[in-house]
C-alpha cells in the first residue's frame, strides 16, 4: 500500500540513503539537498517520504503556496530499486489528490532536465505537458487539475 509519510527524525536516515540510478544523478538533487532547502524555504516546503507499506521507497516535495496559489512538484525520486513497479505514478496520484484540496488548486507544475533517461516522457504520461518555458534551463510543465 502507497502512503506518504512525513519525514522526522525516527525516518531521516533511510530517506537519506534511498538514491537514484548513476545515470539519473544529474537529473536530480539528493534527498539530503531537498531536505536542507525545505528547511530553508518552510514557508512553502512541504516534503514526503514515499513508502510501500514500512519500506520507504522514494521522496517528494512540492512547493506549496496557497496563498498565491501555485502548487509545484519541486522534488520527485523512486530509489533505483524500486522503479519501473508503479510507486511512482500511484504517488504522484496521491500528490495530485493532495494539491486539489488546496486554495484555488487547479494545476500542477513542475520542470526536469531535457536528457535522455530524463522523466519528461513519465510526465507526459501522467498528462503533464511542456508550457515553453524555461526554469534554471528545465523545461517547465504544467498539469491540469
Amino acid at each position: 500500500m502507497i502512503h506518504l509519510r512525513e519525514v522526522n527524525t525516527g525516518n531521516l536516515r533511510e530517506i537519506l540513503h534511498l538514491k537514484v540510478a548513476s545515470s539519473q544523478e544529474n537529473l536530480v538533487a539528493p534527498n539530503a539537498v531537498s531536505i536542507a532547502q525545505a528547511y530553508f524555504q518552510r514557508e512553502s516546503a512541504w516534503f514526503r517520504g514515499i513508502y510501500d507499506g514500512d519500506m520507504p521507497v522514494g521522496f517528494v516535495m512540492l512547493d506549496d503556496k496557497p496563498e498565491v496559489p501555485s502548487y509545484t512538484l519541486w522534488r520527485f525520486m523512486i530509489d533505483a530499486a524500486h522503479q519501473r513497479k508503479g510507486y511512482g505514478r500511484r504517488a504522484l496520484e496521491l500528490i495530485f489528490a493532495y494539491v486539489k484540496g488546496r486554495p484555488g488548486a487547479t494545476q500542477i507544475f513542475t520542470s526536469c532536465v531535457d536528457k535522455a533517461g530524463g522523466p519528461g516522457p513519465f510526465y507526459e504520461g501522467l498528462g503533464f505537458t511542456y508550457t515553453g518555458a524555461l526554469d534554471e534551463g528545465e523545461r517547465v510543465m504544467r498539469r491540469p487539475l
